[in-house]
């Protein structure tokens, strides 16, 4: 089994840590692939970057020439897994959604912890969308940048670990979420220091992704993810591949 993991920005480094917490929770047997789009920003923490690594992700999976199982899109909160829904035939598993449903498993109520304030309204909202909203007793932010979880991993573990006893002290959480791709391999420290299970959504979604493709199961196209109609695009602005999978 081959499963590619897109990280949403273009940190490389951010990716190869992404791979390698994938690679953690893969079955013997399961080839993780991690992707870099080939443009966008090196963070995504906002509307304008979470739509334009949407973009990003789709074409680089859809430039992509060698087989594979299924995708997991490793940004939480961000746009796009339903373009990568409607234009492949293969699983795609967010990990937004992967580590919600796995954290209500778990216990009866869960917080996320991102990053900034800024993203908090995104994440609650593509919750929302996917109906798991119900059960997440709060997302709360570390006040840390993207880029500032790689650069000061030990303030990073701090602040997450301070966001995490809040939420299950005065928010009533029973499980905490790491609300951020680039939070990968943390979950160690964050549950050592507060005692609640800790759902990383890359690991996550590489369990939920192998469960699908073993019970031989892929997105519904017969309405909402059907293939997009092909048509013409004008002024399409990236690579030749993905304009002609959807212009014909």
């Amino acid at each position: 089994m081959r499963i590619l993991v897109l990280n949403v920005n273009t940190t490389a480094s951010m990716t190869r840590s992404i791979g390698d917490s994938a690679r953690s929770a893969a079955s013997p047997g399961t080839e993780i692939i991690e992707l870099t789009p080939n443009f966008g920003a090196d963070s995504c923490e906002g509307n304008f970057e979470s739509y334009l690594a949407a973009i990003a992700v789709m074409d680089k999976v859809v430039n992509y020439t060698e087989p594979y199982d299924a995708v997991i899109q490793a940004g939480y909160g961000e746009h796009g897994r339903e373009g990568l829904q409607e234009l492949l035939d293969v699983p795609v598993v967010d990990i937004t959604e992967a580590a919600a449903s796995t954290a209500q498993f778990l216990g009866h109520k869960y917080s996320v912890v991102t990053t900034l304030d800024r993203t908090v309204p995104l994440i609650e909202d593509r919750l929302k969308l996917a109906g798991l909203s119900e059960r997440c007793a709060s997302v709360r932010a570390s006040g840390l940048s993207v880029l500032e979880l790689e650069s000061d991993a030990d303030r990073a573990v701090a602040a997450i670990v301070e966001q995490s006893r809040q939420a299950v002290q005065n928010d009533k959480a029973e499980v905490i979420v790491l609300g951020c791709g680039g939070m990968a391999e943390l979950e160690t420290k964050v549950a050592a220091a507060t005692g609640v299970p800790i759902v990383d959504g890359v690991r996550a979604a590489v369990t939920i992704a192998e469960s699908l493709v073993r019970l031989g199961l892929s997105t519904s196209k017969v309405r909402t993810y059907a293939t997009p109609r092909r048509k013409v695009i004008t002024g399409w602005p990236i690579t030749k591949t993905t304009a002609n999978l959807i212009r014909g």
